[in-house]
């Protein structure tokens, strides 16, 4: 194997770990992070971990609300159908 194939291949698996992170459900991501936080981590590689583990956010999932656990005020819109015009 070259060095540019096993550097691609690790480029390929971070950004895979990465997605599956993101995309995992806070549950889940809350579970594996308590597992992994019993190994003996250095400090920059236990802080993810640690922040995963938080409370999640009032709406329930996405942990991205911000430092208010108030849900955000709803506007409502109206939504306006044009017709399509003939040329």
């Amino acid at each position: 194997m070259t060095a540019q194939a096993f550097i691609v291949a690790l480029i390929v698996l971070a950004c895979s770990a990465y997605v599956a992170w993101t995309l995992m459900p806070a549950a889940a991501r809350r579970a594996i992070a308590k597992r992994v936080l019993r190994l003996s981590l250095p400090t920059w590689l236990a802080t993810p971990f640690r922040k995963a583990t938080l409370p999640a956010s009032a709406c329930g999932g996405c942990d991205n609300c911000g430092d208010s656990a108030e849900a955000p005020p709803t506007s409502v819109q109206t939504v306006k159908f044009h017709p399509r015009t003939r040329r």
